[in-house]
């Protein structure tokens, strides 16, 4: 079984060995993500640029490429010219946060795994959802760090993986994405639906004393606040119980949604 990794944070990311890890034991892997984070970019395109594709190592020494594109870039570099022939599967991730609902449709990480099937090749997205009250730990200076514990989401994408090479994708499903909560409760993976939507979101101004702190970001030099505006946004507090939404926050378990990506509304067809 060929794979084929990719992300959207980047080919320096720590989830992307992750990833690699988790199948290089069931797969022969091959990485090619971008050269920088380009979270949210959705399925951006870099068609006629020139795109520049370098090799490079992961942490523990192991080849990659990184390209100077988004992560559909990188999927096209990957499938189409770095490797030999067509991979069998692309995992997109391991994601630094979460990917759910509808709003999948803006994420890089999802998007890469949607560039896939439009090439004719099943694929997973798969993020950690990194809870702030958990995951957030000071070392022995005082000095804040994320811990980003990949143990139970390479678990999951492990046996899930190994489920797909030895019974193919499910009929009608194009890819999954996975979500595996970093304070999770249970090991159990729940098949769920896509929530409405993961994200409120809010334009603020240099007025809004609610989210003064969020809209002092550094601003670039000799850039004035009273004409900018920011989009914020939080996450949407209720779910429905079988969404990928109530799985992650309030089950605290792994969440995989089948997903197809023909988008046409049945009812309507004649």
């Amino acid at each position: 079984m060929n794979i084929l990794i990719s992300n959207d944070d980047g080919v320096s990311a720590p989830g992307i060995l992750a990833a690699k890890q988790a199948v290089e034991d069931i797969a022969d892997v091959t990485v090619v993500a971008p050269d920088k984070n380009n979270s949210s970019v959705g399925r951006r395109l870099s068609l006629f640029k020139h795109l520049k594709l370098s090799s490079c190592e992961l942490e523990d020494g192991s080849p990659a490429y990184s390209v100077s594109g988004s992560p559909a870039d990188a999927v096209i570099v990957g499938a189409d010219y770095v490797m030999d022939e067509k991979p069998d599967l692309v995992i997109s991730g391991i994601n630094q946060g979460v990917n759910i609902s509808c709003d999948i449709t803006s994420s890089g990480t999802v998007c890469a795994a949607l560039e896939a099937v439009s090439m004719g090749i099943p694929a997973i997205a798969v993020s950690l959802f990194i809870d702030p009250k958990t995951a957030y730990k000071q070392d022995e200076n005082g000095e804040w760090y994320v811990d980003y514990d990949f143990t139970l989401t390479k678990k999951v994408l492990h046996d899930l993986v190994l489920k797909i090479k030895n019974e193919g994708f499910p009929e009608g499903v194009d890819l999954f994405n996975l979500n595996v909560p970093s304070n999770y409760e249970s090991e159990e993976v729940k098949i769920t639906q896509l929530s409405p939507k993961m994200l409120d979101k809010k334009v603020i101004d240099n007025t809004d004393s609610e989210k003064a702190e969020i809209f002092s970001y550094p601003l670039k030099e000799n850039q004035k606040s009273d004409d900018l505006v920011m989009i914020a946004s939080d996450l949407v507090g209720q779910y429905d119980k079988n969404s990928d939404g109530y799985a992650l926050f309030v089950e605290k378990k792994p969440s995989l949604t089948p997903l197809n990506v023909n988008m046409t509304s049945k009812d309507w067809i004649l």
